[in-house]
C-alpha cells in the first residue's frame, strides 16, 4: 500500500499560492490520472514486513527499523526506497519497458537489500497482513498524525491498514485514448474485473481470529472496512475520467497542509474536496491549491489508482524469494499481450456480470475472493483460464525462462489445485524458517 509519504508541506513565504477553482480542479484530474497513448511501460512496487531474522514473531524495535531503512537507502539502486508508517519496507521500480527489465531491476535491489539488512539480523517478508499485535505506527508525522486521526472516527482498519499490511503493486500503462464513452474503458474495466480473480490467486494474509477469521486474504477485508468512498472504485459504466473526477472531489479531504512547520494539518471532518473548493475560507481553511488537489490524490486508495498509468492495488505480498514476480509477469502478461487480454476480459467479465455492480471492493465477488480465494469454484475456473493465457503469451512476450519457469511452478502449487499462498501460511507462524522463505 503505497500511501506517498514523500510530498513535503509548501514552503512558507511572503508569494501567496494560487488557488484553483472547481472546473480547473476537474480538468487538473483529468490531465493527471490519464495519459493517453500505446501501452509501452511496466512497473511494480514491492512492500515487505522487516522481521529479526532469530525471532521473527517479535517487534522490533524502533530504533533498529530505522537503522535498516537508513542502510537500505544508502545502496545504489535501481528502485526508490520507501517506508510505511508501521516500518514496512517499499521498493518502487522505475518504469520498465520489458518485463525482464523491470524483474531484472527488482532482483538485484532485493539481493542488495537483503543482504543489508541481513547483516543487521533482520529480513524482509512477504505476507500481506502483519499478525503481530498491537499495530505500532513508527512513522510520526503531520500526514500520518492526521491519517490516523482520519480513520479512527471510522474504526480500528485505518490503522491496520498503516500499520500492518503489505503489498505486491503492479503498475501498467491506461493505454490509448478510445472511440466511444468509455475512452480509456477497456485496460481501466480490465484491471478492475480482473481484480477479484487477482485477490483469489494471490491471497497471502490468513487470519484466525477477529473480524476477518477464516478469511486468506484478510488484508482485503481492511481495506472494504475504510470509509464510504476512500477505498472503493468508481462506478465502471461511466467514462473513467468522469467517474474518477467525481470519486476525487467528492471524497471527504483527510488532511490540509500546513504552512507552519509544526501546524496541525487535520481537516474538518465531512469537508469534500468539492466542498472545500465551493467554500474556502467560509469552512475555516485557506483556499485550495493545485498543489493541495495532487495530494488529496495520494490520499485515495482504490483498488485501481490512476496516476496517469493504472496502479494495480488488491494483491498481497508474497512468500519466498520470486513469489513478487509472479503477479508483475501475470498482470503484464494479461495485459500486454493481445490474446491473453482478450481471454482475460472475457473470464473475469462473465464472473463479475453474475455479481451485480457493487463497487469493488464491496462488491460480493471480492468478498469471496477474500475469504474462500481459489476455494470457491468460480473463482478458480476463472484463475485457471487466465493463468493458462498468461503462461502462453510469456514467451511472446519475451520472457525469461526463470520468469516462465516461476509462474508455472505457481500454478502447479496453487491454481491449478484451487489453492493460494494462504493456504501455506494459514497453519505456520512466524517461524526463523518461514521469516527466511
Amino acid at each position: 500500500m503505497s500511501q506517498d509519504s514523500t510530498a513535503p508541506p509548501p514552503a512558507p513565504g511572503p508569494t501567496p499560492v494560487p488557488s484553483i477553482s472547481e472546473t480547473q480542479a476537474e480538468d487538473l484530474i483529468h490531465g493527471i490520472c490519464f495519459k493517453t497513448g500505446p501501452p509501452r511501460f511496466l512497473g511494480a512496487e514491492l512492500e515487505w514486513l522487516v522481521l529479526d531474522a532469530e525471532r521473527p514473531e517479535q517487534p522490533v524495535p524502533p530504533e533498529r527499523l530505522r537503522a535498516a531503512h537508513a542502510a537500505a537507502r544508502a545502496l545504489p539502486l535501481h528502485s526508490r526506497v520507501t517506508v510505511e508508517p508501521g516500518g514496512q519496507l517499499e521498493l518502487s521500480s522505475a518504469p520498465a519497458t520489458s518485463l525482464t527489465g523491470c524483474v531484472d531491476d527488482l532482483q538485484a535491489d532485493l539481493t542488495a537489500v537483503r543482504a543489508a539488512l541481513l547483516a543487521q539480523g533482520l529480513v524482509l517478508r512477504g505476507l500481506g497482513r502483519d499478525p503481530r499485535l498491537p499495530y505500532r505506527r513508527l512513522l510520526n508525522s503531520p500526514r500520518y498524525d492526521a491519517m490516523e486521526a482520519y480513520f479512527d472516527r471510522t474504526g480500528p482498519a485505518g490503522r491496520a491498514m498503516m500499520c500492518a499490511s503489505a503489498s505486491v503493486q503492479v503498475c501498467v500503462d491506461a493505454g490509448y485514448e478510445e472511440p466511444g464513452m468509455l475512452g480509456h474503458g477497456r485496460r481501466w474495466r480490465l484491471a478492475h474485473l480482473l481484480g477479484a480473480v487477482l485477490v483469489a490467486a494471490f491471497a497471502n494474509s490468513p487470519a484466525h481470529e477477529g473480524p476477518y477469521a477464516g478469511w486468506r486474504c484478510a488484508r482485503q477485508g481492511i481495506w472494504s472496512d475504510l470509509d464510504t468512498r476512500r477505498a472503493l472504485a468508481p462506478p465502471l459504466d461511466a467514462e473513467p475520467r468522469a467517474a474518477w473526477t467525481r470519486q476525487a472531489l467528492d471524497t471527504e479531504v483527510m488532511c490540509v497542509r500546513s504552512y507552519e512547520g509544526d501546524g496541525s494539518w487535520e481537516a474538518p471532518p465531512g469537508t469534500t474536496f468539492r466542498d472545500w473548493l465551493r467554500t474556502g475560507g467560509d469552512a475555516g481553511l485557506r483556499a485550495p491549491t493545485a498543489e493541495d488537489l495532487d495530494y488529496h490524490l495520494t490520499t485515495l486508495f482504490p483498488p485501481v489508482r490512476p496516476r496517469g498509468h493504472l496502479e494495480l492495488r488488491m494483491i498481497d505480498a508474497q512468500p519466498g524469494d520470486d513469489g513478487w514476480l509472479v503477479p508483475v509477469a501475470v498482470v503484464h502478461a494479461l495485459f500486454d499481450d493481445p490474446e491473453a487480454t482478450e481471454t482475460a476480459y472475457r473470464v473475469a467479465k462473465g464472473l463479475a456480470d453474475s455479481y451485480g455492480t457493487r463497487p469493488a471492493p464491496r462488491n460480493p465477488l471480492w468478498r469471496s475472493a477474500a475469504r474462500d480465494a481459489l476455494a470457491d469454484p468460480e473463482l478458480r475456473a476463472s484463475a485457471k483460464a487466465c493463468f493458462r493465457a498468461a503462461m502462453e503469451a510469456l514467451p511472446r512476450l519475451g520472457a525469461s525462462t526463470h520468469v516462465r519457469d516461476t509462474v508455472g511452478a505457481f500454478a502447479e502449487r496453487h491454481v491449478l489445485r484451487g489453492r493460494c499462498p494462504a493456504d501455506d501460511a494459514s497453519t505456520q507462524v512466524l517461524t526463523g524458517k518461514e521469516a527466511r522463505r
